[in-house]
């Protein structure tokens, strides 16, 4: 912004003086507007063609006024436009290097490919949330992103070099939100290929398109379509329902998370009902996941947790905080 100011005013000073000059020697000399603009010109690129017209004293005394005055804004001119020039390119530079720092220190991490209306909610929620993440996106929007504070790589995600460069190897999980099931079924079988164990969320618009998604190796295939038109039908069959789980989901008080159950945890080995998470905590627990991705709804108090279950729990946000620090070994006991 302040170099951009500068250059305006670079503009404004080589016409005041251009304009200074010609209406300098037109007074001083008589001369018609075209003589006195050339001598200006000439006078100031220190061209050193012969003057026009002969000059007065006092023009000459003006002429050597204007060389010293207007050498001084030529100077200024170059300066500006030479630190224009240096400073895109060594932020270009430095900008190009930051990042490459940043995603090589990158581990665990999520990758959003596709910066579109999805991307950027997806890229929204998880800066909420503290979640570390590259977004990938072919168009050149690093200004944008820059701004908002995102990590970015220009590239097409579909090919193995720009996902590699994003960390796929240390990626925690990838999100493939590009505009057309062709690329996203592209993103899905690299990025599977480069790292099996990765978990893969892919957006699905065609219908069909999400058992294709699913047999390239997708974990899970999102349809907002599917979704979208669901929604609106519950809101209008179920509107209590609708408006309890938007309640619950949109990070108020009360929210719904799902903690997993730590190696060592003061909860590992313990009944539900011997956990004291209703009791102690006013925690809700909808659903257990188990290890072997069985899913245990409206468990009893007798349930009994263990190492690497997660816990679908619904409470208010600091109760939540105490359930996660005894899911980690800290907390309340018994």
């Amino acid at each position: 912004m302040l170099l951009d100011r500068r250059v305006v005013l670079s503009v404004a000073l080589v016409a005041g003086v251009l304009a200074l000059g010609t209406a300098g020697y037109s007074i001083i000399e008589g001369w018609n507007p075209f003589d006195s603009l050339y001598m200006t010109v000439i006078t100031l690129t220190t061209v050193g063609y012969r003057e026009v017209h002969p000059l007065s004293p006092e023009g000459q005394l003006f002429t050597i006024a204007l060389i010293l005055f207007g050498l001084g804004i030529v100077f200024y001119i170059l300066n500006v436009g030479a630190k224009a020039v240096l400073e895109g390119r060594l932020q270009q530079f430095f900008g190009r290097t930051m990042v490459q720092r940043k995603l090589k220190a990158l581990k665990g991490h999520y990758i959003v490919c596709g910066y579109g209306r999805m991307g950027k909610i997806i890229s929204k929620e998880f800066k909420k949330h503290g979640v570390e993440f590259v977004v990938v996106e072919k168009e050149p929007l690093a200004t944008g992103l820059a701004e908002s504070g995102l990590l970015f790589l220009q590239g097409d995600a579909t090919r193995d070099e720009v996902l590699q460069a994003a960390g796929i190897h240390r990626a925690r999980g990838l999100v493939s939100v590009l505009p057309t099931d062709a690329e996203n079924l592209y993103v899905v079988l690299t990025a599977k290929g480069l790292n099996s164990s990765l978990r893969v969320v892919a957006r699905a618009g065609e219908e069909g398109s999400e058992q294709k998604l699913l047999r390239a190796g997708a974990d899970r295939v999102i349809s907002p379509y599917s979704i979208g038109g669901l929604r609106i039908a519950h809101s209008l069959l179920k509107p209590a329902v609708v408006d309890f789980i938007e309640f619950a989901t949109r990070g108020g008080e009360l929210r719904m998370e799902e903690i997993q159950v730590q190696e060592g945890s003061a909860l590992q080995g313990k009944s539900l009902g011997e956990s004291g998470l209703g009791r102690q905590l006013g925690i809700i627990v909808v659903a257990i996941k188990r290890r072997d991705g069985r899913m245990d709804f409206n468990p009893t108090s007798r349930s009994v947790l263990r190492a690497g279950d997660i816990l679908i729990a619904m409470g208010g946000s600091s109760r939540l905080q105490g359930l996660e620090e005894m899911a980690r070994g800290r907390g309340l006991e018994g």
